[in-house]
């Protein structure tokens, strides 16, 4: 199940992918530390480590997998 499509056409922009990735790891920490909630910031941090993979390591491979032959 994908619960990010990282080739969607919002995530065009380098910013719109680093926002994505960063705040919700930065919230992560506002649970541990400052609401005292480590449930939420695991939730928030594993949701954030996961949008960094999708929109950093897979999709610049590309839709097809990077078996395109480099084209």
């Amino acid at each position: 199940m994908q619960i990010l499509d990282p080739f969607h056409p919002m995530f065009e922009r380098p910013l719109t992918r680093l926002l994505t990735t960063i705040l919700p790891i930065l919230w992560s920490g506002l649970e541990f530390f400052a609401f005292n909630a480590p449930l939420w910031g695991a939730v928030f941090l594993v949701a954030g480590l996961y949008a960094g993979y999708m929109l950093f390591i897979v999709r610049p491979k590309g839709p097809d997998g990077g078996q395109n032959g480099g084209k």
